[in-house]
Protein backbone atom coordinates (compact mmCIF):
# COMPACT_ATOMS: atom_id res chain seq x y z
CA UNK A 1 0.00 0.00 0.00
CA UNK A 2 1.46 3.47 -1.13
CA UNK A 3 1.15 5.35 1.84
CA UNK A 4 2.27 8.96 2.77
CA UNK A 5 4.45 9.78 6.16
CA UNK A 6 3.21 11.19 8.62
CA UNK A 7 5.48 14.17 8.20
CA UNK A 8 3.61 15.16 5.25
CA UNK A 9 1.05 16.43 7.23
CA UNK A 10 2.99 19.81 7.58
CA UNK A 11 4.72 19.45 4.17
CA UNK A 12 7.76 17.54 4.95
CA UNK A 13 8.29 13.76 2.62
CA UNK A 14 10.29 10.75 4.71
CA UNK A 15 13.75 11.12 3.30
CA UNK A 16 13.10 6.72 3.14
CA UNK A 17 10.64 7.24 0.48
CA UNK A 18 7.03 6.29 0.14
CA UNK A 19 7.00 2.34 1.21
CA UNK A 20 4.83 2.62 4.69
CA UNK A 21 3.26 4.45 7.51
CA UNK A 22 6.21 6.96 8.88
CA UNK A 23 5.45 8.67 12.44
CA UNK A 24 7.62 10.86 11.27
CA UNK A 25 7.88 14.34 14.06
CA UNK A 26 7.97 17.68 12.51
CA UNK A 27 8.55 20.28 15.29
CA UNK A 28 9.77 23.76 14.83
CA UNK A 29 13.18 23.10 16.47
CA UNK A 30 14.36 20.63 13.83
CA UNK A 31 13.07 18.81 10.85
CA UNK A 32 14.16 16.12 8.83
CA UNK A 33 16.34 17.37 5.49
CA UNK A 34 13.95 18.45 2.89
CA UNK A 35 14.45 20.57 0.08
CA UNK A 36 14.78 24.44 0.98
CA UNK A 37 12.21 26.90 1.11
CA UNK A 38 12.41 29.35 -1.67
CA UNK A 39 14.41 32.42 -1.23
CA UNK A 40 11.73 35.09 -0.48
CA UNK A 41 10.72 37.62 -2.65
CA UNK A 42 7.45 39.20 -4.21
CA UNK A 43 5.49 36.22 -5.31
CA UNK A 44 6.72 34.21 -2.63
CA UNK A 45 4.13 34.10 0.96
CA UNK A 46 5.68 34.47 4.15
CA UNK A 47 4.85 31.07 6.14
CA UNK A 48 3.42 31.75 10.01
CA UNK A 49 2.30 29.16 13.21
CA UNK A 50 3.17 25.55 13.70
CA UNK A 51 1.31 24.24 10.80
CA UNK A 52 3.07 27.15 8.37
CA UNK A 53 0.20 28.98 6.52
CA UNK A 54 -0.49 32.17 7.40
CA UNK A 55 -0.64 34.91 10.30
CA UNK A 56 -4.16 35.82 10.85
CA UNK A 57 -4.69 39.03 12.83
CA UNK A 58 -1.37 38.54 14.34
CA UNK A 59 0.13 40.61 11.41
CA UNK A 60 2.75 39.66 9.07
CA UNK A 61 4.15 42.86 8.15
CA UNK A 62 6.28 42.97 5.12
CA UNK A 63 7.73 46.28 6.04
CA UNK A 64 11.33 44.90 7.06
CA UNK A 65 11.05 42.50 4.16
CA UNK A 66 14.61 42.44 2.42
CA UNK A 67 15.73 45.31 4.87
CA UNK A 68 19.57 45.73 5.06
CA UNK A 69 20.82 46.30 8.89
CA UNK A 70 24.21 48.23 8.53
CA UNK A 71 26.04 48.46 12.31
CA UNK A 72 22.40 48.46 14.00
CA UNK A 73 22.19 47.67 17.76
CA UNK A 74 19.43 44.56 18.00
CA UNK A 75 20.26 43.67 21.60
CA UNK A 76 17.44 42.20 23.20
CA UNK A 77 15.51 42.62 20.29
CA UNK A 78 12.98 39.41 20.16
CA UNK A 79 11.56 37.79 16.85
CA UNK A 80 8.51 35.73 17.25
CA UNK A 81 6.76 33.48 14.66
CA UNK A 82 8.96 35.47 12.16
CA UNK A 83 9.61 33.83 8.78
CA UNK A 84 12.96 34.68 8.66
CA UNK A 85 14.20 32.23 4.99
CA UNK A 86 16.93 33.49 3.11
CA UNK A 87 18.35 35.96 6.39
CA UNK A 88 21.91 36.39 6.29
CA UNK A 89 24.02 37.10 9.29
CA UNK A 90 27.48 38.21 8.50
CA UNK A 91 30.36 39.90 10.64
CA UNK A 92 27.35 39.89 13.40
CA UNK A 93 28.33 39.36 17.21
CA UNK A 94 25.95 36.50 18.85
CA UNK A 95 26.58 35.94 22.31
CA UNK A 96 23.70 34.57 24.76
CA UNK A 97 21.46 34.28 21.78
CA UNK A 98 18.73 31.69 22.20
CA UNK A 99 17.20 30.10 18.62
CA UNK A 100 13.99 28.06 18.87
CA UNK A 101 12.18 27.02 15.75
CA UNK A 102 12.35 25.29 12.73
CA UNK A 103 15.68 24.67 11.39
CA UNK A 104 17.37 23.59 8.18
CA UNK A 105 20.49 24.56 6.11
CA UNK A 106 21.64 26.09 8.81
CA UNK A 107 25.57 27.81 8.54
CA UNK A 108 27.05 28.79 11.30
CA UNK A 109 30.45 30.17 10.32
CA UNK A 110 30.19 28.10 7.24
CA UNK A 111 29.82 25.12 9.42
CA UNK A 112 25.82 23.45 8.96
CA UNK A 113 24.86 22.77 12.37
CA UNK A 114 21.26 21.10 11.46
CA UNK A 115 22.26 17.49 12.04
CA UNK A 116 23.80 18.21 14.99
CA UNK A 117 20.78 20.18 16.20
CA UNK A 118 18.40 17.18 15.38
CA UNK A 119 20.68 14.31 16.97
CA UNK A 120 21.30 16.33 20.17
CA UNK A 121 17.76 16.76 20.73
CA UNK A 122 17.23 13.36 19.41
CA UNK A 123 19.17 12.29 22.15
CA UNK A 124 17.48 14.22 24.45
CA UNK A 125 14.68 13.30 23.90
CA UNK A 126 14.21 9.64 22.06
CA UNK A 127 10.63 9.35 21.72
CA UNK A 128 11.23 11.50 18.54
CA UNK A 129 13.22 9.09 17.42
CA UNK A 130 10.39 6.26 18.14
CA UNK A 131 7.73 8.82 16.36
CA UNK A 132 10.08 8.97 13.40
CA UNK A 133 10.43 5.30 12.82
CA UNK A 134 6.85 4.23 13.04
CA UNK A 135 5.24 2.46 10.36
CA UNK A 136 1.98 0.79 11.29
CA UNK A 137 -1.01 1.54 13.77
CA UNK A 138 0.58 -0.54 16.50
CA UNK A 139 3.32 1.78 16.06
CA UNK A 140 0.91 4.63 16.48
CA UNK A 141 -0.52 2.67 19.39
CA UNK A 142 3.01 2.74 21.04
CA UNK A 143 3.39 6.11 20.25
CA UNK A 144 0.66 7.38 22.41
CA UNK A 145 1.11 5.08 25.00
CA UNK A 146 4.88 6.62 25.29
CA UNK A 147 2.97 10.08 24.96
CA UNK A 148 0.42 8.81 27.53
CA UNK A 149 3.66 8.06 30.36
CA UNK A 150 5.45 11.57 29.27
CA UNK A 151 3.00 13.87 30.15
CA UNK A 152 2.19 11.50 33.13
CA UNK A 153 5.18 12.40 34.59
CA UNK A 154 5.40 15.61 34.00
CA UNK A 155 1.97 16.56 35.10
CA UNK A 156 3.02 14.92 38.11
CA UNK A 157 6.22 17.24 38.53
CA UNK A 158 4.26 19.81 37.74
CA UNK A 159 1.59 19.40 40.85
CA UNK A 160 4.99 19.41 43.42
CA UNK A 161 5.15 23.55 42.50
CA UNK A 162 3.43 26.03 43.96
CA UNK A 163 0.02 26.64 42.11
CA UNK A 164 1.41 30.49 40.99
CA UNK A 165 4.04 28.29 39.39
CA UNK A 166 2.43 26.53 36.88
CA UNK A 167 0.62 29.90 35.61
CA UNK A 168 4.29 31.18 35.21
CA UNK A 169 5.32 31.94 31.85
CA UNK A 170 9.07 31.40 31.58
CA UNK A 171 11.03 33.66 29.07
CA UNK A 172 7.63 34.72 27.34
CA UNK A 173 6.51 31.15 26.66
CA UNK A 174 3.39 29.92 27.41
CA UNK A 175 2.88 28.78 31.11
CA UNK A 176 2.42 25.14 31.86
CA UNK A 177 -1.51 25.37 32.43
CA UNK A 178 -1.49 27.12 29.03
CA UNK A 179 0.20 25.12 27.16
CA UNK A 180 -2.28 21.51 28.30
CA UNK A 181 -4.63 24.06 27.33
CA UNK A 182 -3.61 24.15 24.02
CA UNK A 183 -2.92 20.74 23.43
CA UNK A 184 -6.79 20.61 24.51
CA UNK A 185 -7.25 22.27 21.34
CA UNK A 186 -5.14 20.48 18.94
CA UNK A 187 -6.80 17.53 20.01
CA UNK A 188 -10.48 19.05 19.61
CA UNK A 189 -9.01 20.32 16.16
CA UNK A 190 -7.24 17.55 14.77
CA UNK A 191 -8.77 14.54 16.31
CA UNK A 192 -12.13 15.42 17.33
CA UNK A 193 -12.86 17.69 14.32
CA UNK A 194 -11.40 15.98 11.77
CA UNK A 195 -10.94 12.07 12.49
CA UNK A 196 -13.97 11.54 14.33
CA UNK A 197 -16.34 14.68 12.18
CA UNK A 198 -17.60 16.61 14.90
CA UNK A 199 -18.51 20.06 13.68
CA UNK A 200 -18.09 21.68 16.78
CA UNK A 201 -16.12 19.73 19.55
CA UNK A 202 -13.92 23.12 21.02
CA UNK A 203 -13.76 23.23 24.77
CA UNK A 204 -14.08 26.04 25.82
CA UNK A 205 -10.58 26.57 27.47
CA UNK A 206 -8.84 25.68 24.71
CA UNK A 207 -5.95 27.44 23.73
CA UNK A 208 -5.68 28.18 20.40
CA UNK A 209 -1.97 29.37 18.47
CA UNK A 210 -1.23 32.89 19.30
CA UNK A 211 -2.08 33.86 15.63
CA UNK A 212 -5.31 32.69 15.51
CA UNK A 213 -7.79 35.42 15.24
CA UNK A 214 -9.91 36.33 18.56
CA UNK A 215 -13.32 36.88 16.87
CA UNK A 216 -12.66 33.43 14.97
CA UNK A 217 -11.72 31.49 18.58
CA UNK A 218 -14.96 33.25 20.54
CA UNK A 219 -16.62 31.53 16.84
CA UNK A 220 -15.80 28.02 18.37
CA UNK A 221 -17.03 28.82 21.79
CA UNK A 222 -13.49 29.20 22.89
CA UNK A 223 -12.86 31.82 26.14
CA UNK A 224 -9.55 33.20 25.36
CA UNK A 225 -10.08 35.40 29.16
CA UNK A 226 -10.83 31.97 30.61
CA UNK A 227 -8.71 31.10 34.04
CA UNK A 228 -9.75 27.85 34.80
CA UNK A 229 -7.84 26.36 37.98
CA UNK A 230 -5.46 23.13 37.44
CA UNK A 231 -7.96 20.60 38.67
CA UNK A 232 -10.22 21.70 35.97
CA UNK A 233 -7.49 22.18 33.13
CA UNK A 234 -6.42 18.31 34.35
CA UNK A 235 -10.00 17.11 33.81
CA UNK A 236 -10.33 18.35 30.64
CA UNK A 237 -7.13 17.46 29.51
CA UNK A 238 -7.69 13.52 30.75
CA UNK A 239 -11.04 13.60 28.68
CA UNK A 240 -9.20 14.40 25.50
CA UNK A 241 -5.93 12.07 25.62
CA UNK A 242 -8.91 9.39 25.98
CA UNK A 243 -10.30 10.66 23.05
CA UNK A 244 -6.76 10.08 21.36
CA UNK A 245 -6.61 7.01 23.12
CA UNK A 246 -10.24 5.65 21.41
CA UNK A 247 -8.86 6.35 18.12
CA UNK A 248 -5.50 4.59 18.06
CA UNK A 249 -6.89 1.49 19.93
CA UNK A 250 -9.14 1.06 17.09
CA UNK A 251 -6.78 2.08 14.28
CA UNK A 252 -6.27 -0.67 11.43
CA UNK A 253 -3.85 -0.20 8.47
CA UNK A 254 -6.31 0.79 6.05
CA UNK A 255 -7.95 3.47 8.48
CA UNK A 256 -4.75 5.07 8.55
CA UNK A 257 -5.33 6.24 5.02
CA UNK A 258 -9.29 7.34 5.70
CA UNK A 259 -9.67 10.94 4.24
CA UNK A 260 -10.98 13.30 6.13
CA UNK A 261 -12.80 16.69 4.87
CA UNK A 262 -13.39 18.85 7.95
CA UNK A 263 -10.73 21.55 8.51
CA UNK A 264 -9.53 21.61 11.79
CA UNK A 265 -11.17 25.11 12.10
CA UNK A 266 -12.10 28.02 10.32
CA UNK A 267 -9.08 29.56 8.73
CA UNK A 268 -7.10 26.20 8.09
CA UNK A 269 -6.53 25.22 4.29
CA UNK A 270 -9.72 23.70 3.03
CA UNK A 271 -8.48 20.67 2.24
CA UNK A 272 -8.44 16.78 2.67
CA UNK A 273 -6.23 15.12 5.01
CA UNK A 274 -5.38 11.38 5.99
CA UNK A 275 -6.18 9.85 9.48
CA UNK A 276 -2.78 9.60 9.37
CA UNK A 277 -1.82 13.11 8.87
CA UNK A 278 -4.21 14.22 11.79
CA UNK A 279 -2.88 12.20 14.44
CA UNK A 280 0.63 12.56 13.06
CA UNK A 281 -0.14 16.64 13.68
CA UNK A 282 -1.11 15.57 17.37
CA UNK A 283 1.43 13.22 18.30
CA UNK A 284 3.87 16.46 16.71
CA UNK A 285 2.07 18.76 19.03
CA UNK A 286 2.66 16.39 21.98
CA UNK A 287 5.84 15.95 21.58
CA UNK A 288 7.33 18.96 21.43
CA UNK A 289 5.25 21.00 23.97
CA UNK A 290 6.22 18.51 25.90
CA UNK A 291 9.80 19.25 25.40
CA UNK A 292 9.13 22.43 25.93
CA UNK A 293 7.19 22.06 29.18
CA UNK A 294 10.04 19.63 31.07
CA UNK A 295 12.62 23.15 29.78
CA UNK A 296 10.45 25.22 31.40
CA UNK A 297 9.61 23.03 34.18
CA UNK A 298 13.32 22.39 34.95
CA UNK A 299 13.40 26.65 35.46
CA UNK A 300 10.96 26.63 37.89
CA UNK A 301 12.16 23.55 40.09
CA UNK A 302 15.60 25.03 40.46
CA UNK A 303 14.30 28.28 42.27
Amino acid sequence: MDRRPLSAATGDVDAKGRDGVTLQPVPETSRPPHPAPPEPGPTSEAQFGPHRFGAGDAGGGTELQGARLVAADLRGARFTDCDLTGVRIRDGWLVDVSISGHLDNLTVNGVDVTGFVRSELDRRHPERVQFREGRTADDARAMWDTIERLWRDAVERSARLPAEARAEQVDEEWSFEQTLRHLVFITDAWASRTVLDEPMPYHPIGLPQSWYPAADAAALGIDLDAQPDFAEILAVRADRMAVMRRIVDGLTEEDLERRCHRAPAPGYPDEARSVLECIGVVMDEEIEHYRFAVRDLAVLEAR
